[in-house]
């Protein structure tokens, strides 16, 4: 990963803001560890801290057209780099280097925000035009890359950490009646359009931000849309193959060390599957990676989120695909002391424990030689893997699925911490509702899975992404791909019973045959 930070003043020169930006670049260090970069004028403060994957010497940043009027930074991953590539040279472009930055670059000169839709990645980035005194923003389509800001008496300010953004001297730390709400009530999630603290939004995901002198305009590019399903099952299964294996083998090009998240459940099993088999094809061993806790097969106690413990189940992926397997085993004692490091990483109260394994455990990876690694995350909330979407009685209750406690909640408190505390959750949870698109054929169990797939794309997706980022590596996300985003858009449904559902034993055959194919038996037959 990468970070960005920045600001805009049309009221003052910002060339006198240098410790400002030196300060950003700071908060951004954890992000970024191989490399920095600034560019200022008078109106624009841009800053940049850099994980080197691809074209170390041609990517660097902040990167400007050859005119010089156009300044990119951007955090991120292109994943249709090449096609872009291809498409802007038959437009006349010229390209210094192989990175997916340069590609960025060129797109908006070519299309300006039109060049948005056609991006396939995870990325935020800021455009600076000197001439139009001119700041555009993006933000991928999931929000897999964080990007937030404020508006101040000149201008605006924004980062990829809410610590970046409060480096500014007109941002206060201040936390409102809506923010304690958010935290005490909503947490670890937060409202999508929401930065907690007062001053602070974050630009939502598939969003776009013009800032001029005269005005600020903020606009969506892309959102999942509710589309019939035309394929039969035999299509949707083949074409959903197609996708995954696209999405896997995109994400593969890399200039650095590459490996494998392997937790021996379905999801990262095939990604470790796909991306063996491209090595294999090279002549060259994958690094799987895995976590364990010391004494966890002594105290493991089974759950709906997690039937069985993982051990098992990664050495036989391992073996069957002849990985280099590498276990991290995380010490209690280690595990609590990183709690407070993990919430300063987030820069808000986290996932608790989750936050600060992930902090070790990739402490760990990054000291083992590996710069980036594909992860499985996601596939639950597109592929239906939480109790929440097979289990009716859960499916249907009208509120948060994974935040049921809002009423305990309120009762640790005094009654004037928070007022109208049950209202704010209630309202966030029917706007976000109420956005998820019906057909008018939906049964009500089709309209409430919609509704599902968009809860948890929004927020609680949202929250597990935005664990922790110190550790100077990559993650890579394939199901967060345009393209099966795309397709999920249409027929989120289908799939949900392939991961969860028992009666799919029975009923999906199909399904899990082609899971057969692709991983393991017994790992298809420890989550079904």
């Amino acid at each position: 990963m990468c970070g960005i930070g920045g600001f805009v003043d049309y009221e003052h020169d910002t060339r006198g803001y240098g410790p400002v930006a030196e300060r950003m670049k700071r908060t951004l260090a954890p992000r970024g560890p191989d490399a920095e970069g600034q560019f200022c004028d008078l109106d624009a403060m841009l800053v940049h801290r850099r994980l080197i994957v691809i074209d170390p010497d041609g990517g660097q940043q902040p990167m400007t057209s050859s005119d010089g009027n156009t300044v990119l930074i951007y955090n991120g991953e292109l994943y249709n780099t090449e096609d872009i590539r291809h498409e802007l040279i038959l437009r006349g472009h010229r390209f210094a280097g192989h990175s997916d930055t340069e590609v960025v670059l060129h797109a908006f000169l070519e299309w300006g925000t039109d060049a948005f839709p056609r991006l396939n990645g995870i990325f935020a980035f800021a455009i600076w035009q000197k001439a139009e005194r001119r700041l555009t923003l993006c933000r991928d389509r999931l929000g897999v890359k964080p990007l937030f800001l404020a508006h101040t008496g000149g201008g605006l300010v924004f980062g990829s950490t809410i610590g970046t953004v409060l480096c500014h001297p007109e941002v206060e730390p201040v936390i409102d009646e809506d923010g304690l709400r958010s935290l005490l009530l909503l947490g670890p999630a937060r409202p999508p359009a929401s930065g907690v603290f007062r001053q602070i939004d974050s630009l939502l995901p598939g969003h776009y931000a013009i800032l001029t002198p005269e005005h600020y305009t903020d606009a969506a590019y892309w959102k999942l849309e509710a589309h019939e399903h035309p394929d039969d099952l035999e299509a949707t299964i083949e074409r959903t193959r197609e996708l995954i294996c696209d999405a896997a083998q995109r994400q593969l090009v890399s200039d650095v060390p590459l490996a494998c998240f392997l937790s021996g459940g379905l999801d990262s099993s095939i990604l470790s599957m796909l991306a063996a088999r491209d090595y294999a094809a090279r002549g060259e061993t994958l690094h799987t990676w895995s976590v364990d806790y010391r004494d966890n097969d002594k105290y493991f106690t089974k759950s709906s989120f997690q039937p069985n413990s993982d051990n098992a189940y990664i050495k036989m992926m391992a073996d069957t695909l002849h990985t280099a397997h590498h276990n991290v085993v995380i010490e209690p004692e280690a595990l609590c002391a990183a709690l407070l490091p993990a919430t300063d990483a987030r820069d808000l109260p986290g996932m608790a424990d989750v936050d600060s394994s992930l902090l070790l455990f990739c402490a760990e990876v990054k000291k083992g030689g590996t710069t980036v690694c594909l992860s499985g995350e996601c596939a639950d909330e597109l592929f239906g893997g939480y109790p929440w979407y097979h289990r009716e009685e859960i499916l249907f209750e009208d509120t948060f699925p994974w935040s049921r406690s809002v009423g305990l909640r309120l009762g640790l408190l005094a009654p004037d911490v928070v007022r109208d505390g049950s209202a704010f959750v209630r309202e966030h949870y029917l706007s976000t509702c109420r956005r998820a698109e019906k057909l008018p054929s939906d049964s009500k169990k089709d309209a409430r899975m919609r509704e599902m797939f968009v809860l948890n794309l929004d927020w609680f997706m949202a929250t597990l992404l935005e664990g922790s980022v110190a550790g100077g590596y990559g993650r890579r996300y394939p199901r967060c791909s345009r393209a099966k985003r795309k397709r999920g858009a249409s027929a989120p449904l289908f799939c949900i019973p392939v991961k969860a559902s028992p009666q799919s034993r029975r009923d999906d055959r199909h399904i899990i045959d082609f899971l057969r194919v692709a991983a393991a038996g017994q790992v298809v037959d420890r989550r079904v």
